[in-house]
């Protein structure tokens, strides 16, 4: 299927409410409530490199722009 057909089915289910809400339920993202997807950068969205310590919650390049703002100190 192309991506054309893939709209096309789109517009169609949405016309339909009970359909496209079927569609939508089943077909929807799983909730996650654990793992590393929930960890995320707050500036970025990165999942990698994240660093929570202090609530910062930023990835590793991130911190390294906001650490001066912030008041890290840079040592070696």
């Amino acid at each position: 299927m192309t991506t054309s057909s893939y709209k096309k089915a789109y517009t169609q289910l949405k016309v339909k409410q009970t359909k496209w809400r079927k569609f939508i339920k089943h077909n929807a993202p799983k909730k996650r409530t654990t793992g590393a997807a929930l960890k995320k950068c707050t500036r970025c969205g990165r999942t990698h490199a994240h660093i929570q310590k202090y609530g910062l919650n930023l990835c590793r390049t991130c911190f390294r722009e906001c650490a001066p703002s912030l008041g890290f100190k840079k040592y070696s």
